[in-house]
């Protein structure tokens, strides 16, 4: 879900060139894995699924488009989720009741041959489960690509990357990410391209943020915005009903915070929300070290064991082997 902070905050983003992005990139693990899923489908919804019915869309994500992050000088890092703090636990539950509705409602779609209804239920129904995670990091893996486990939120300890100076920038979809204090995020760089949006198609490019524009533009702190976003609603509060981004702005403004949330929500401390955005658990202890592919692993997995053409699959590698070859492997891994 994320916050819905687009509307107070869309006139201090902007495209970014790939050229400008070589680098050291925090990939929220989860974000890009949830967009793979929904996105590398069927037309009629269906995820990509080897012989034995096994989901197999995140390996299609993860090879083709971490060989396209280092054709072009990226160099990323996955962090995962660890495990989520207690007043997580409401929103997880209500993304469950929404994956398990829009699955319905797509096996209905598809049985009246509504196909185009299938496709958007079906991109509402992924769901990262332990299986997609673990193969997920497997495959980085054998890629050369180091993986993070965050003490719990990925996005929180991908923040705290950039913080340190250890990654350039965060890749996610959600804007989260500048509530736990990111100086750049970077989206849609998981999913540029051409895409199927609302039935129409778009293309997507990457696009950056970089918080001190976002807070200088507002005119606000880093914990004012915090406070937008639990007015509004975020992962761990469902924010105050009819207050929008541009509502919950004008309040913080206006030193109404405390008194709003007293009158419409007296039974909710906003505290422990707020320390967590501001004050999140995370770790310095990580190893970051990109080595060469293992292209033989890599095939007997991919090929071997989940069905994908090894024309593509080679083709894949071969893109990122020949891009090593223009410098040595010590300065490219």
């Amino acid at each position: 879900m994320g916050v819905a902070l687009r509307d107070i905050i869309i006139e201090y983003k902007g495209p970014v060139a790939w050229e400008a992005l070589p680098g050291v990139a925090a990939v929220d693990a989860h974000n890009a894995l949830y967009q793979f899923l929904s996105i590398i489908r069927q037309p009629d919804g269906t995820p990509l699924m080897d012989k034995k019915g096994r989901v197999t869309s995140h390996l299609s994500g993860i090879l083709f488009r971490n060989a396209n992050f280092l054709d072009k000088g990226v160099r990323p890092v996955y962090v995962f989720d660890g495990p989520p703090p207690d007043f997580k636990q409401k929103t997880i539950e209500e993304r469950r009741s929404i994956r398990e509705l829009a699955g319905e409602r797509m096996k209905e779609a598809l049985l009246r041959g509504d196909t185009e209804e299938a496709y958007k239920q079906a991109r509402s129904s992924s769901r990262v489960d332990r299986d997609i995670i673990e193969t997920s990091k497997k495959l980085l893996g054998l890629m050369g690509i180091p993986c993070i486990e965050a003490p719990s939120e990925g996005e929180a300890q991908a923040a705290h990357m950039v913080m340190q100076g250890n990654a350039s920038y965060v890749v996610s979809q959600d804007y989260d990410t500048l509530l736990f204090g990111v100086p750049l995020l970077v989206r849609n760089l998981t999913i540029s391209g051409k895409r199927k949006i609302h039935g129409r198609s778009v293309t997507l490019n990457p696009e950056r943020v970089t918080l001190a524009d976002v807070l200088k533009g507002l005119d606000i702190t880093r914990g004012q915005l915090v406070q937008i976003a639990v007015l509004i609603g975020n992962d761990f509060n469902p924010g105050v009903k009819g207050i929008g981004p541009k509502t919950g702005l004008k309040l913080v403004k206006e030193g109404k915070f405390e008194k709003t949330m007293s009158e419409r929500e007296p039974d909710f401390d906003p505290g422990p929300v707020m320390d967590f955005f501001l004050h999140p658990p995370v770790t310095s202890e990580y190893d970051l070290a990109w080595h060469p592919p293992d292209a033989v692993q890599i095939e007997e997995m991919l090929c071997g064991e989940y069905d994908f053409s090894i024309e593509r699959v080679r083709k894949a590698l071969e893109g990122i082997a020949g891009k090593a070859g223009q410098k040595t492997l010590d300065r490219w891994f």
